[in-house]
Formats: structure tokens, C-alpha cells, sequence
């Protein structure tokens, strides 16, 4: 798949999730967004760029630290998902955060123009992530820093999800799926570059950055029962495999999975998932 056509799945994926984004009472996205704005530190003044901002996980916290003298910048792909950071921003009258639709990994602004650039969960969408970052170190000013998150990949892990769905997903259901969509693609397009410390801590130094900090910490999922789970998987990144499903797979991997996860919860109560997530930060050399 060339990439202007794997980006225009990618941008109609989530403009159709964007209405239930991160809404369906699962949480995940917006306590990974806050611990990674905190390990980004952001002071009052400060201009941050947020990469693949969705419905503002990072993007609100972040306003909140920089303040009225601040500004942070928030672009998406899928304009859908910046309407509806537009109108919650507007609705909370949060008056330090722009949004605009743009293609993350050519992203067109001024040099030197932020302080701090996040992406939680978004870099790892980009078809050539490596190629993006030295943009983004051209990008930061003087002492600037990135920070972004990534899933804790090795050489099972299902692309997009805990660990444990390597065992709930099995691949033999998977097969019918497009080659390009298969799990084993996604992996090699997904984590080549993040699965292993030493390979990302070269990208970054080769993109023009130093003192990179690489840290794996746990963040619960926590959702009602399964079903809340498996409908809340379809407005994030999962939503792409489930799309590209036949309707008799989709069904089968629905109940399966709804089955698995109720058999997990304790005492009718809900869901709680571990979820491994890695927290990058790294300063611009100049």
C-alpha cells in the first residue's frame, strides 16, 4: 500500500471514530496524555506542539501548565478529531490552544517555533516515523524537547495492544484479513524502530537530538466489561483491523474477545488491564 492511500485509511478511520474518541468510558488515552505532558514538564510561557492531538489527552493538560502566556498548538490528520478539540476547547473556554488539520509527519510551521513538541500514541502511525524526527528537532527552539509514547513492542506483541491480547487474538482468525493489514505487516511498519532501546536511542541522536530518556511504566485500562472494550477498541488504532475484517471474522473475534475479557474481571467489577506504554523524551543538540 503507498502511502497517500495508507494516510487517507488512516485519516477516515478516525474521523468516523472521532465522535466517540476516548468517550465510552474506558480510560487509558488521557491519563498516558497527562503522564507524558508531566514527564514533558511544560513551564508557563512555553509553546508546545502536540502531534496526532485527537480529542486532547495531552493537549488541555498541557494548556493548563503553560498558561495564558503559553500557547499549544494541536494537529491531526483526521479533521474530524480537530472539530471536536475545537469545539471543547471553545466550550471550556480554553483560550491558549489552536487546532489544525495537518499531516503530522510533513508538519508545515516555522522553525524554531515551539518549545516542546508531544505525540502520544501518533508517531507510531507515521509510515517513516525516523524521517519525521529530524523535522521536528528543526522545529524546537534552542533547549527544546520532544516527548511521545509508544506501546512496549516485542517480538509478539499484537500491534496496538497489551501484551495479553497476543494470546486473545489468535492469528489463524486474522488470516483473512488484506496483506497489508495482517498483524506480522503492521508489526515490521509499526515497531522496527521502537521494540528495541538501543535502535530508538540511535534515531533520535541521528535526527539531531541528546540526553534521550526511554522509560517503561504501567498505565491501567480500565473499561466496564468487554463489551465496553471491544467497542471503545473500534475509535482507536484497532479500529483499522476491525474494518478490514470480513463480517463473519468480525463477529467472531467480537465474541471471542468479549468472552475472554468478562472472564477476566473480579466480582462483576470492571475491567483492569496492566498496559505497558513506553515515555520517550529527548532535547534538541543545539
Amino acid at each position: 500500500m503507498d502511502k497517500t492511500t495508507y494516510k487517507a485509511h488512516v485519516a477516515a478511520a478516525f474521523d468516523r471514530a472521532a465522535g466517540s474518541y476516548d468517550r465510552l468510558g474506558v480510560t487509558f488515552f488521557t491519563p498516558m496524555g497527562r503522564r507524558l505532558v508531566e514527564r514533558a514538564a511544560p513551564k508557563p510561557g512555553d509553546r508546545v506542539l502536540d502531534v496526532g492531538c485527537g480529542r486532547g489527552a495531552c493537549l488541555f493538560h498541557a494548556a493548563s501548565l503553560v498558561g495564558d502566556s503559553g500557547h499549544v498548538l494541536g494537529i491531526d490528520i483526521a479533521p474530524a478529531m480537530i472539530e471536536e478539540a475545537r469545539a471543547e476547547a471553545a466550550s471550556d473556554g480554553v483560550g491558549n490552544v489552536e487546532l489544525r488539520v495537518m499531516d503530522g509527519e510533513f508538519p508545515e510551521l516555522p522553525a524554531r517555533s515551539f518549545d516542546i513538541v508531544t505525540g502520544s500514541y501518533s508517531l507510531i502511525f507515521f509510515p517513516d516515523a525516523r524521517a519525521a524526527l529530524p523535522r521536528y528537532a528543526e522545529l524546537l527552539a534552542d533547549g527544546g524537547r520532544i516527548a511521545f509514547t509508544s506501546p512496549v513492542f516485542d517480538d509478539d506483541t499484537f500491534p496496538f495492544l497489551p501484551p495479553v491480547f497476543t494470546e486473545l487474538i489468535p492469528r489463524s482468525l486474522l488470516e483473512n484479513l488484506p496483506p497489508q493489514w495482517r498483524p506480522e505487516e503492521l508489526s515490521r511498519r509499526f515497531n522496527s524502530w521502537l521494540a528495541k532501546e538501543t535502535d530508538l536511542r540511535r534515531a533520535l541522536e541521528t535526527a539531531g537530538f541528546r540526553d534521550v530518556e526511554i522509560a517503561d511504566e504501567p498505565v491501567d485500562l480500565v473499561a466496564p466489561s468487554g463489551e465496553a472494550w471491544v467497542a471503545w477498541s473500534h475509535t482507536q488504532g484497532m479500529r483499522l483491523l476491525w474494518e478490514h475484517l470480513p463480517d463473519d471474522d468480525r463477529e467472531r473475534l467480537r465474541v471471542r474477545l468479549t468472552e475472554a475479557l468478562d472472564a477476566m474481571r473480579r466480582d462483576g467489577g470492571p475491567l483492569s488491564i496492566e498496559t505497558p506504554v513506553r515515555y520517550v523524551t529527548a532535547a534538541v543538540t543545539r
